[in-house]
Parts: structure tokens; sequence; C-alpha cells
């Protein structure tokens, strides 16, 4: 690790303490077995706008409706999310009454290593001092980390009609955008998502915002292109069966239905492999790498499940009539599922030398510092 990192590890540490651990830890900024520092995902908003329930119910599974039962935060937690190698980071959570601007805070440290920014704003509520805080925020982050991925949630849409759904969103892309050009940052492109945690939009809107973060999604998207063309599917994407993020899909369009379609077909198998499945009490998932399942639907397209990895699940759509080729398409995800691992392997690799580097910069410069 550089000193630049080590240094900024010790300030986080410093700032943690300051405010306080949050109930899950507060865990190590750094990666100690490859020395990778793991890219950020903070979760800012005003207060009662949605963040705790978020980051419980699709990290925490859990239920909707227990999260009305949350406290308000009221201090800095951070939570490490490395359930696969590819959904490796960290999540902040801040308390939308802690004025983190304040003198005593130094919010350089906090948007250095930050991959991704997610603002949230209640869209049932009045989001004029929203907006101004999401300025304030953006505009500061930007000038820390221009390469900070900038999201917008407008959450708790369950309660509007779908008119009133994209009346909200269009008019909070266009408040929001106006004072950025009134500013004249132009250049700082804001993505927004309808969500709720009532049904899957939250769980769509983290899997653009994690696949922004996997430098591997070009080759990722690639290998389920070559997997699809030649198997006869139309439709396959890479899950991260705890948390049902999709860090990868083929170039084809994602239809609503068919990604829920896929989280419900996740939840059956994990729900019915926890009770047959395990071989001993002892194991922490019920899923190995016999993990698969099939499932007919009634308009001739058949659901088929595969394991990848420990973490990681293939599902895929495909014509009832291509799956009579099932030998075909077991063969072919036999290769995909080698490329993975060959994915997996250059990531290690690469993450060894950083490693290496980093130990042996540090013992040049402890050398000197002896001198």
């Amino acid at each position: 690790m550089s000193t630049d990192e080590e240094y900024e590890e010790d300030e986080l540490q410093a700032l943690s303490e300051t405010e306080g651990e949050c109930e899950d830890g507060v865990l190590q900024f750094s990666d100690s077995l490859t020395g990778e520092v793991k890219p950020r995902i903070l979760l800012m908003g005003l207060r009662r706008s949605g963040k705790s329930s978020i980051q419980k119910v699709v990290f925490h599974k859990m239920s909707p409706n227990e999260t009305l039962f949350l406290e308000s935060t009221n201090k800095i937690c951070r939570e490490d999310v490395s359930s696969s190698s590819f959904i490796s980071f960290q999540i902040w959570d801040f308390p939308g009454q802690i004025d983190f601007f304040d003198p005593t805070f130094d919010y350089e440290i906090i948007f250095r290593g930050t991959g991704a920014l997610i603002f949230v704003i209640d869209s049932q509520d009045d989001y004029v001092e929203a907006l101004s805080r999401l300025h304030l925020t953006v505009t500061r982050a930007y000038t820390v980390n221009p390469d900070i991925n900038f999201e917008v949630f407008i959450h708790k849409v369950d309660g509007l009609s779908d008119e009133h759904k994209i009346e909200k969103q269009r008019d909070i892309h266009k408040r929001a955008n106006d004072d950025l050009n009134d500013a004249g940052l132009e250049r700082i492109v804001l993505s927004f998502y309808l969500t709720s945690i009532y049904d899957h939009s939250i769980f769509e809107a983290f899997s653009k915002v994690a696949q922004k973060l996997i430098p591997q999604l070009p080759t990722l998207e690639n290998l389920l292109n070559i997997f699809i063309s030649n198997s006869g599917v139309e439709k396959a994407f890479l899950f991260d069966v705890v948390s049902k993020i999709y860090i990868a899909t083929d170039s084809s369009p994602v239809d609503m239905q068919t990604y829920e379609l896929s989280c419900d077909m996740i939840d059956v198998v994990m729900d019915i492999s926890s009770i047959y499945g395990l071989a001993n009490s002892e194991a922490a998932l019920p899923y190995d790498k016999e993990s698969t399942a099939i499932i007919h639907l009634n308009n001739s397209t058949v659901m088929y499940l595969r394991e990848v990895t420990k973490f990681l699940a293939m599902v895929c759509f495909l014509p009832k009539d291509s799956f009579g080729r099932k030998g075909l398409i077991d063969y072919n995800f036999h290769c995909f599922r080698k490329a993975i691992e060959e994915v997996f392997d250059v990531r290690v690799k690469v993450q060894q030398n950083r490693k290496l580097l980093g130990q042996r910069r540090w013992s040049k410069l402890t050398a000197a510092n002896t001198r």
C-alpha cells in the first residue's frame, strides 16, 4: 500500500472513531489479503429519505415492512460489501443531519477514494432543500474527485402513479441540471433512478451503480454475448446470489419483468436449498457448484439457473425448443465458467502485483528514513 493510502486509512479510522461505530462495526478500509483499496459508495440525503432502509433491504435481506422500525441514523456507518470478488466495495451511510462540510470534517479524505455517490431524494416530500443539498454535495465532491459517479435515487415512488413518477423525475432532473448549468458545471453528469424498497427497482438501480465499479464489465458482457449467440438463449444475467444485484448482462435491453423473474428464481433456489440442500447445519450459504434450477413458464419460455462461482449464478431465458439442445448449452456454459475463472485469475495476479509494488515502495521509504 502506498504511503498516501496508509495516511488516508489513518485519517478515515480517526473519523470513524470520532463519529462512533455503527451496529455492524467499523471494518478496515483496505483488504488485508490483497492490499487492494476498495472503492466507496456514499449514501447521502436528508433525514428520513430512506438511506438506511435501502442498505438493509439490498444487503441484509431485511423485509421492507421491518424497515419501518429502523431508528434514524445519527453517525457515519461503514460496511464492507465483499460477497464476491466482483462486488467489492464499502457502503458509507451518512446521517442526514450531519454537516460533513463542517471544519472538523476533512471532506477531501472522504471523497478522494469514492467510486460512486448516491444521493437519495424522498419523492413524497418537498424536495427543494434536498436539491440544494444535492448541488452543494456534488460540486464539492467533483472538485476533489472528478471521477466519482453521481447517482440520484428518486425514492419512495411506490405510492405514486406512473404518470406522477415520470413527472417527478422530469422535474428533479431539470432542476438539478439547471443548478449545475447555472454554476458552469455542465460537465458533471447525474444519473437518475426511480426506486422503491417494495419492488425490484432498488435492486436494479444498485445493479447499475455496482456495474460502474467493475473494471471487468466489458469482458463479462462480451462473454455473455458469445454464450447466448452460440446457445440459442434470448437473455442472460450474471447475478450475485446474496444481494440479487446483477453484475453483468448481455447487450440486449433489460426488461423489468425478466429481471424480477430472475430475482424470484434465485429466492426459490436459496429457500429450497436452505431446507433440503445443506450437508451440515454450519454451512454459511446453501449454494454450491451443484446448484441448478429449471423453470418452465406458461409462454413456452424456459428459465435456467447454473452456479458460476461460490457467489455468482447465471440465469438465462430461452425458448423451449432451444432447451431441447441442453447438452450444447451445458457445454457452452462450461466454456463460459472457465473463461470467468480466467478473469478471476488475472484480477488476483494484478492485485498481488500491486501489493508487492506497494511493499517495495514502503520498504524503500522506511530504509531512506532510517539513514
